[in-house]
């Protein structure tokens, strides 16, 4: 089964492996990144820097600068031997999607392909993919499954299913392939002048400067809300278990739009009643979504720990620091 040479080398209590990180100068990867080195492995981080930060590279691991989804970047990696390869690099607005579709199949579509086939020619044994809840498109009876049918309705959710369908084609004894489904991930870290991306920090970014709160769409949408460091840790969890497919990552608790700001808005100290502007939605939003947790919580024995006023809280004072 793919991941036994792995699975072996993750019985000591220090983590002696060497993992290919993609966006690891991202969001997620470099907190991905950093729980790895902490660990004692080696790590590789491979991104364009196009959205993500050099600031957030920790310390121990090498960058290799590189657009996975241009011509030929599988033969400008490293020619080095990995344990697997966590692959966080891609387009992640659906908004941003229908400004270039072309854009988004290769950053999210293409690259996976690529990538893919590289780490199975070289013998990596496990390739742990970030996918998207975007795979689901419009769901009029959450929570939704893993096996539930899929018409995305947005460029980014159909390059990801592209990308979770190749890698699927690719799975084998050797080769064992986990797609996470993410839910909208949210925690320090997050850019918070990237506005069409991240919910909870783009409404954040507003109430910091004080400013009335555009909400584009209704108030009454319904999100999935999930902590950081519960993603990185099923991420790691998958690393040393025989999990295969595709995996919900969301906290399975439904969050109306309206109540996260009223949450926002109590973690600023602002008055409940500070001003919130309705704009028009943006094109491909889902209106209501949240996972079904049974198969991550059953494949990965993981359980989402950070509970929300918690994490908004710890996301507030760390924008306030860095402020």
């Amino acid at each position: 089964m793919g991941g036994r040479r792995l699975a072996a080398r993750l019985d000591s209590h220090a983590l002696m492996a060497r993992m290919l990180v993609t966006g690891g100068a991202g969001f997620i990867g470099s907190h991905l990144a950093r729980t790895l080195l902490d660990e004692g492995a080696e790590v590789d981080i491979v991104d364009d820097l196009s959205t993500g930060s050099q600031a957030n590279l920790p310390d121990g691991a090498e960058l290799v600068r590189l657009d996975l989804g241009a011509n030929g970047a599988a033969d400008r990696l490293p020619d080095r031997d990995y344990d697997a390869v966590l692959h966080l690099a891609g387009q992640s607005s659906g908004e941003k999607s229908f400004d270039d579709p072309e854009h988004d199949l290769a950053a999210n579509a293409r690259s996976t392909l690529m990538l893919g086939l590289w780490a199975r020619r070289r013998g990596v044994p496990v390739f742990l993919h970030a996918s998207s809840m975007g795979v689901y498109g419009r769901v009029d009876d959450p929570p939704a499954a893993e096996d539930r049918p899929l018409r995305p309705i947005s460029y980014y959710g159909a390059s990801k299913l592209a990308a979770e369908h190749a890698l699927r084609v690719m799975d084998d004894e050797s080769f064992r392939t986990v797609s996470f489904r993410m839910f909208s991930v949210y925690g320090p870290g997050q850019d918070l002048a990237e506005l069409r991306q991240g919910m909870a920090s783009i409404y954040l970014a507003y109430l910091l400067r004080g400013e009335q709160v555009p909400v584009r769409g209704s108030l009454d949408r319904v999100r999935d809300l999930v902590h950081v460091d519960d993603v990185v840790a099923a991420w790691r969890s998958a690393l040393d278990s025989q999990a295969r497919g595709p995996l919900n990552l969301g906290s399975g608790v439904p969050v109306r739009v309206g109540d996260l700001i009223a949450d926002l808005v109590a973690a600023c100290g602002l008055p409940a009643d500070h001003p919130v502007v309705q704009e028009p939605g943006t094109p491909g939003d889902q209106f209501g979504l949240w996972a079904d947790t049974t198969r991550i919580r059953r494949e990965l024995g993981w359980e989402p720990l950070v509970e929300r006023q918690e994490g908004i809280s710890a996301l507030v004072a760390w924008a306030r620091a860095g402020s």
